[in-house]
């Protein structure tokens, strides 16, 4: 594959100091054994229930430990472009003869790496871990291991020996932090790259002259483990490629270099001194003609996730330690809860926050947090425990009513407790009260969750329930379609076919032997039919209600009822439906009523619930909400554009207030041969937290299994109903914006009417006070809700971040997934309200200012040249453009108004996982995949020049799983696949592949297999023949390839980046 001759993965486990946990066979967790941290609970806990709630839906479907991700794009083509870039960018030929290989795999973390470059400074950068600090990186963190950066031209007189820098190799793991030597092999400190014959004074405290001669200066595999020459014979080398052997020279254009900076070579520029003293001045000698950037010389996602996969897949991921940086989302791990919120619960943009507002402006870095407060477990990782104080109820902080939790400080032999929220004091109630040991920590504090883990339940007394009662089990309402395009196209038969059996798996809690959800049926096309399903009737009655602008529920007993007791009455009406409405001619619907029906029968019932509208047009009978087609494409790129993504009536804004406020959920499965104004529909859905589905131009044969999977899943997946979320944080910062599904009345409660299992919550954070590094910040979330048995619950997860007071502790302690995951959101909800190009060009700029701010501050001097981006950051411009690119920000031609505002609603409640996969998909190539193992095949990056004629690829994203041939593949591979005989037989169709008895068919479909079980949706399969008018769809997900809409190719936008860059720095 392209990737071959790949340095090996260079980055290493979290830095130490921060006690993140290292790879198998270094420093195993002992780094957890000191002060609170715990083992967790023992199995001999107190009497603590297990909450039944968080139990996996259904045998089968329980998602892998990556967390669900699900990405949702019912493309129809490719999306519109990045305003050109590329004049600049065709003047900036990057030369080189050197790296050819992507550069290492970043951890979430580490110092710098840069892309690369090569050039009249030789900056070396380490690997994605601490590494010593030279060119291109950042000042001296505080924390362990660490000096000042490595004596050069600018820090002239500092003694190496003041040093204690952990030296690396590149794929191997860094020695424990304490250590300042280890094995290495690396060419000398100095500044400059030194051909052998060069003789330039040694920098202070630097005892080697020379490369060794068993290394050049381009490294393209790990050197071995050599002599220590004094204390550490030089700063480890990123994965990248350092500058090109003395044997050739650079040649002008840009260059890759060692620190993985890539850099514009010419002579020392007027802003940035000469070279160091000593150095040879490379800018000015002839080369050969200048040649594009080498991709294989810039950062390369697949390394990074590989990399990650092969240092953090093997250790869990233990929580005791404050401030730790979690292995990525790509990375299959399992998670030991030791006091903070396992990473499926809570991801943040950086684990270390900048102690001040000054420094976090100076910085751009958006502090945030994606919380998914339901989020499923894997299997092997223990769901919440249940923790039941009787009619006391929660122990609480008496000022800012935080709830009790493992940062809680005990004092008084006991009596009383510091809040680590606002260090209010207050008294424990006596039944709560336990001794503290010699350490100051309660003898039981292994026995209680609250105070020895990060995540888990309370039982909430009655004054947490709405009017002072407990709540009524939830009911959900089944509401169809049944106008003239839905029942024609098969798919009220297919409803009621499904719900015959799917009502069997209603959502359940743990040891109940049935669901205490009730159910009801409407349908509706201009006026609206409600059935008494009630169990003593021999046949269910059709109640019509046609005054749709008055709407009430015309009978009380029988509409809601449990599943079991009208078994054969729910039989007889699913089977009558289809029959009833056969031969209709009604072709127009109503919407709003609809809703108000459902609404209607939960207020009447006094219970929450959740309705599933199954929709087909746009709503245009006289009738409240009714909508007209507004569809303008000619309004896309300019100032009016944010009209399209708006609702067009404010009426159903107020609908879903009301919807809220009761807790009655909307699940909206649409069905569109046309416009239908999602933007307008999605509005209550969007509002309640609930999830929309969209089926355009749906065919029974190519659509069915896409919609029966996702409807089953949505039917059995676990929902908190009547929900409202709060972040608390410690002083000095608080939460000041969201984003996500839900709606607000105030300015700190996220009301929502359901929560299910896949839903996000984003928070940002803001300072309103100093931090200190020493007490770090807090954040806790706490989730109030009505489990899928009418049981009242708190979900409290509880997170440690550490502060800091220099910028390089920021930048090193970021994790870009979760930067991304905001920033498409934050963008997403920019085109509400401004043109989508001032959207997109805030988005270039903030990325422009987060790493020139760290150019500026972390990296050392060297020439405007080079491209320099922090080590746990370098994937921020290829993942930036994606977003750019997207079809919300720049659509092509054949994107529709309703997709874009679809993506643009999915998106906003993704999580992590999900929003990289959908950003950047997986591209797999399935020829390469080995038959005889489970594993997948090793993904290659999102380029054509990646793809071979040969070969056959698969593509997902979340929403689309997209099957690419080759017009030379082998005749037996199609055979084997797709059971014909030549590249011209294969259909286009096909939805699924055939069942085949041969090994590489067995092995494909357990490869998409197991991608649908990661994704919250069932992804669409598409066969794409090469050179066939749909190649222009796959294609628009090459993500590093120049889009057909303008969008720029990731070399490109890399070029771009660095100009922005080199204009806020001058």
């Amino acid at each position: 594959p392209p990737t071959s001759g790949v340095s090996p993965p260079t980055s290493g486990a979290p830095p130490p100091a921060s006690g993140a946990s290292l790879p198998s066979g270094h420093l195993q967790y002992s780094q957890f054994g000191h002060g609170d941290v715990q083992n967790g609970i023992p199995a001999s806990t107190a009497p603590m229930q297990r909450p039944p709630a968080s139990q996996p839906f259904l045998p089968g479907s329980a998602p892998t430990p990556v967390s669900q991700m699900s990405m949702f794009q019912q493309y129809s083509v490719p999306p519109a472009g990045v305003q050109q870039l590329n004049n600049h960018m065709a003047g900036m030929t990057i030369g080189s003869s050197t790296a050819s290989a992507p550069p290492p795999a970043g951890l979430g973390y580490g110092p710098p790496t840069s892309v690369p470059p090569v050039s009249e400074r030789f900056s070396v950068t380490g690997s994605g871990l601490y590494t010593p600090y030279t060119a291109s990186q950042g000042p001296p963190p505080t924390s362990v291991s660490q000096g000042p950066p490595l004596a050069q031209s600018s820090f002239p007189g500092q003694p190496v020996s003041a040093q204690r820098l952990p030296t690396q190799v590149p794929g191997f793991p860094p020695p424990p932090s304490s250590a300042g030597i280890g094995p290495s092999s690396y060419p000398p400190t100095t500044g400059v790259p030194r051909p052998p014959t060069m003789s330039g004074p040694p920098l202070p405290g630097q005892t080697v002259a020379g490369p060794p001669t068993s290394q050049r200066n381009h490294i393209s595999s790990p050197p071995p483990p050599g002599p220590m020459s004094g204390p550490h014979s030089g700063p480890p080398m990123s994965g990248l490629h350092g500058p090109p052997p003395p044997t050739h020279p650079p040649q002008p254009g840009y260059q890759m270099q060692q620190n993985g900076s890539f850099e514009q070579v010419r002579g020392p520029q007027p802003n940035y001194g000469g070279a160091y003293p000593g150095a040879p001045n490379y800018g000015s000698q002839p080369g050969p003609p200048p040649k594009r950037l080498d991709p294989d010389s810039i950062p390369s996602p697949i390394q990074v996730i590989e990399d990650d996969r092969s240092n953090r897949g093997s250790e869990p991921f233990v929580t005791g330690v404050r401030g730790q940086v979690p292995p990525l989302v790509t990375t299959n791990f399992l998670v030991k809860d030791q006091g903070n919120a396992s990473p499926r619960y809570i991801r943040c943009t950086s684990y270390n926050i900048p102690c001040t507002s000054d420094m976090a402006k100076q910085s751009q870095v958006p502090l945030a947090a994606v919380i998914k407060p339901l989020a499923t477990l894997p299997p092997e990782e223990t769901l919440p425990y249940l923790v039941d104080h009787g009619e006391s109820g929660p122990v609480r902080c008496n000022r800012c009513k935080a709830y009790m939790c493992p940062f809680m400080q005990f004092i008084e032999g006991g009596r009383r407790f510091q809040c680590c929220f606002c260090s209010c004091v207050t008294e424990v109630p006596p039944h709560y009260f336990q001794h503290l040991d010699h350490t100051g920590k309660r003898v039981d504090f292994y026995d209680r969750p609250e105070l020895s883990l990060g995540s888990y339940e309370f039982l909430a007394t009655v004054d947490y329930c709405k009017n002072n009662k407990f709540p009524s089990p939830p009911a959900f309402i089944f509401m169809i379609d049944v106008s003239y395009n839905a029942v024609k196209s098969g798919l009220v038969r297919l409803i009621c076919e499904e719900l015959k059996s799917l009502l069997d798996y209603l959502p359940r809690e743990g040891n109940m032997e049935e669901s205490a959800v009730r159910v009801g049926f409407v349908t509706y096309n201009k006026v609206l039919h409600f059935y008494n399903v009630k169990s003593s009737l021999a046949q269910p009655q059709m109640m019509v209600v046609s005054d749709v602008a008055d709407m009430f529920v015309p009978l009380l007993d029988g509409f809601l009822v449990n599943v079991n007791e009208s078994r054969t009455v729910i039989a007889s009406l699913l089977d009558q439906i289809p029959e009833m409405f056969a031969d209709t001619r009604e072709t127009e619907t109503v919407f709003a009523p609809v809703i108000q029906a459902g609404l209607e029968a939960l207020k009447v019932t006094e219970c929450a619930g959740k309705l599933f509208i199954f929709h087909t047009s746009l709503p245009i009978a006289e009738a409240p909400g009714k909508l007209k087609n507004r569809d303008d494409r000619k309004l896309i790129n300019t100032d009016k554009e944010k009209i399209l993504f708006q609702p067009q009536t404010s009426f159903y804004n107020n609908l879903a207030k009301d919807c809220v406020a009761q807790g009655c959920c909307v699940d909206l499965f649409l069905f569109p041969n046309q416009y239908l104004d999602v933007a307008t529909l999605g509005v209550v859905t969007y509002q309640t937290g609930g999830s929309i589905y969209k089926y355009a131009y749906f065919q029974l044969e190519t659509d069915q299994d896409r919609f029966l999977n996702d409807l089953r899943r949505d039917v059995q997946k676990e929902v908190g109903f009547d929900a409202v979320m709060r972040v608390r944080t410690s002083t000095g910062i608080r939460a000041t914006d969201f984003f996500g599904a839900f709606y607000m009345s105030n300015t700190t409660d996220v009301e929502m009417a359901g929560l299910d299992c896949d839903k996000t919550i984003t928070v940002e954070f803001k300072h309103d006070d100093k931090l200190s590094e020493d007490n770090g910040a807090l954040l806790q979330c706490a989730l109030l809700y009505t489990s899928c048995a009418g049981q009242r619950r708190l979900r409290i997860h509880n997170l440690s971040l550490n502060c800091c007071t220099q910028l390089a502790d920021l930048y090193r302690n970021c994790e870009t997934d979760t930067l991304i995951n905001y920033l498409a959101k934050y963008a997403y909800r920019g085109v509400l309200s401004s043109p989508v190009k001032t959207v997109r060009d805030a988005l270039i700029n903030q990325c422009a200012q987060i790493l020139a701010c760290y150019r500026k501050n972390c990296a050392s001097p060297s020439s405007a040249g080079q491209l320099i981006l922090p080590e746990c950051m370098k994937l921020l411009p290829v993942y930036l453009n994606c977003v750019l690119k997207s079809d919300v920000l720049q659509p092509g031609p054949e994107v529709t108004t309703d997709d874009r505002t679809y993506i643009r609603q999915l998106v906003t409640s993704m999580d992590v996982a999900e929003t990289n996969v959908f950003f950047y998909p997986r591209l797999l190539p399935l020829t390469k995949a080995d038959v005889d193992s489970d594993s997948l095949p090793a993904a290659i990056r999102n380029s054509e020049e990646r793809l071979s004629k040969g070969d056959i690829y698969l593509l997902e994203n979340g929403l689309n799983i997209f099957v690419w041939v080759g017009v030379n593949v082998q005749q037996g591979l199609i055979q084997n696949l797709f059971g014909v005989s030549s590249f011209g037989q294969i259909s286009k169709a096909l939805s699924a592949l055939p069942v085949l008895e041969n090994p590489f068919s067995k092995k494909v479909r357990s490869i998409i297999d197991m991608l649908q079980v990661q994704r919250s949706r069932y992804m669409k399969l598409i066969i794409v023949k090469q050179e066939d008018k749909l190649e222009m769809l796959f294609k628009h997900f090459l993500v590093e390839d120049k889009s057909l809409n303008g969008g720029a190719s990731y070399v490109d936008f890399l070029c771009h980046m660095h100009k922005e860059i080199r204009q806020l720095l001058s």
